[in-house]
């Protein structure tokens, strides 16, 4: 399998993150780029490759123009203004207030696309977001290209950041991305599976009135994990895109026989709609040790997840959303790689 990974991806380096009301360095840290790469030339696992440059205008096939010129900006207009901590986001257009005009204070417009405090903006951030996009673009070349399964090594992650807003690591949806590159280049349908913990709401978001991309995730329960405020099991798409969201809602603590019962569900839901192509959005933060997640899977799980995923037989780009135990990442990202692989041998033989 074709590994592809950029070390523009480890530009953005954040020293802060609003967590249990301190800022403390940020769960999401470079680090986490080195700990995959090693998993994997330590499990025999794929081989590395650069991504090509894809410019802007996949973003912007997803991304709202404003909000990309926003991210672009945003850390040379806060040092202008003499500041000395990091851009974070702490005045929001809350329900009382219809934030209708987009402020010029670049606190404002902060409070504007920013989903949360969690996430800080900093030197490199939209350079590494640039090459991250890049990554998984590239791999996603390699499957249309080929045939052939590909990872993109992504950092930052993706899965949270809609249209026009940025949070939880993320700033541009690299699974969107792709997957409307994908249908640009002739696809009729494709289908983005979000297995990290937390629920992708970015994805959700940018393809909830649609059909041609269904999105189905397994994650923690919107009820008392993060992000809070979408992944229910009644959310099921608007309009044209009734039906073509799917959210399996898990509770905290759900053992590795309750993931895989559901992905089971998830699989078949795929294989009804005729997807032409499949986006895994691989979160290992499923993880028993992963310290901000709460489901129970052990790393050995990791390698029956992708044999499971590889058995429904599509065209498969697995791109890197989250994942938070550093020790045990890059063996588990390993493991999903190397049954992934298993799985084809089998279906093969």
């Amino acid at each position: 399998m074709r590994i592809y990974h950029s070390e523009v991806t480890k530009a953005r380096r954040a020293r802060t993150e609003l967590d249990g009301g301190q800022l403390v360095p940020p769960w999401e840290c470079p680090e986490r780029v080195d700990m995959i790469l090693a998993g994997l030339r330590e499990a025999g696992v794929g081989e590395v490759f650069s991504p090509a440059e894809h410019g802007l205008a996949p973003v912007l096939a997803v991304h709202d123009a404003d909000y990309v010129d926003f991210l672009a900006s945003c850390w040379d207009d806060w040092r202008a203004l003499g500041r000395e901590g990091e851009a974070i986001a702490w005045v929001w257009p809350t329900r009382t207030m219809p934030g209708r005009r987009i402020p010029s204070s670049v606190d404002g417009r902060l409070g504007h696309y920013a989903l949360g405090a969690d996430t800080s903006i900093c030197a490199g951030t939209f350079e590494a977001a640039m090459a991250s996009k890049d990554v998984a673009l590239s791999a996603l070349d390699h499957v249309l290209e080929s045939g052939e399964p590909a990872f993109g090594l992504c950092r930052p992650p993706g899965h949270h950041a809609a249209v026009d807003q940025f949070g939880g690591y993320c700033f541009f949806n690299n699974a969107a991305v792709a997957a409307q590159r994908a249908l640009d280049a002739g696809l009729s349908r494709v289908a983005i599976l979000d297995v990290d913990f937390h629920h992708g709401n970015g994805t959700q978001q940018i393809f909830e009135r649609r059909s041609d991309v269904l999105f189905v995730s397994i994650h923690g329960d919107p009820m008392t994990c993060f992000p809070y405020f979408m992944g229910h099991a009644d959310e099921v798409g608007e309009g044209d895109g009734a039906g073509y969201t799917v959210n399996y809602p898990l509770p905290e603590g759900s053992s590795a026989e309750v993931w895989f019962h559901v992905l089971e569900a998830a699989k078949e839901r795929i294989r009804e709609a005729g997807c032409e192509l499949l986006i895994v959005s691989l979160g290992v933060d499923t993880f028993a040790g992963d310290p901000i997640s709460a489901f129970t899977l052990a790393s050995e799980d990791f390698t029956e997840m992708g044999r499971r995923l590889a058995a429904l037989g599509l065209p498969t780009l697995v791109l890197m959303e989250g994942g938070y135990a550093v020790e045990e990442i890059g063996i588990n990202v390993a493991n999903v790689l190397g049954g992934f692989e298993q799985g084809q041998a089998a279906k093969r033989g």
